[in-house]
């Protein structure tokens, strides 16, 4: 028998005003999400902003369906926009936050599984890191260099692929 451990490493802030200008933008840009969320079942917005290595911000918000669990987080709604609309496109970095009236959120909202699943395909499909930041409204932000550091156990199947001949 063998006995491994995982650890993971993140930066972990006060608030969004001790990181740089380009990742203080981007909670910006992830709260200012918040306004298009579709959540009238929850009342739980959740916002992202992801910068793309061009420069450009796509947006996403979580849009819910009375038929659970046809909605989807607004981390998949940005990701596959990116997907749809810049095939090609390499993601740098993503800011996610959440809010809701019905309480105070101290600490910052983590993804779902299925949300993070998406976000090690596409780590994996650009074959290079993308920096995660969680961000709570008015307080702490956790910043994780890469998606693999959330996902350790990623489902991957190379043979999925076919063959490459």
């Amino acid at each position: 028998m063998k006995s491994i451990n995982l650890n993971i490493s993140f930066e972990q802030y006060a608030g969004i005003q001790e990181l740089s200008e380009k990742d203080s933008i981007l909670c910006q840009l992830s709260e200012q999400a918040l306004s298009t969320s579709y959540s009238p079942y929850s009342n739980f917005k959740v916002g992202t902003a992801i910068r793309l290595s061009s420069g450009e911000t796509i947006l996403g918000s979580n849009q819910e369906n009375l038929a659970y669990p046809s909605g989807l987080c607004a981390e998949r709604v940005a990701l596959f926009t990116i997907g749809a609309t810049y095939p090609d496109a390499v993601i740098e970095s993503m800011a996610i936050t959440a809010k809701t009236d019905a309480f105070e959120i101290l600490h910052p909202v983590t993804s779902c599984g299925g949300c993070l699943q998406v976000m090690a395909e596409f780590e994996r499909k650009q074959n290079s890191s993308i920096e995660v930041i969680f961000y709570c409204l008015n307080g702490e932000v956790m910043k994780i260099p890469s998606v693999k550091s959330l996902l350790p156990f990623a489902f991957v199947e190379d043979r999925l692929q076919g063959s490459k001949a």
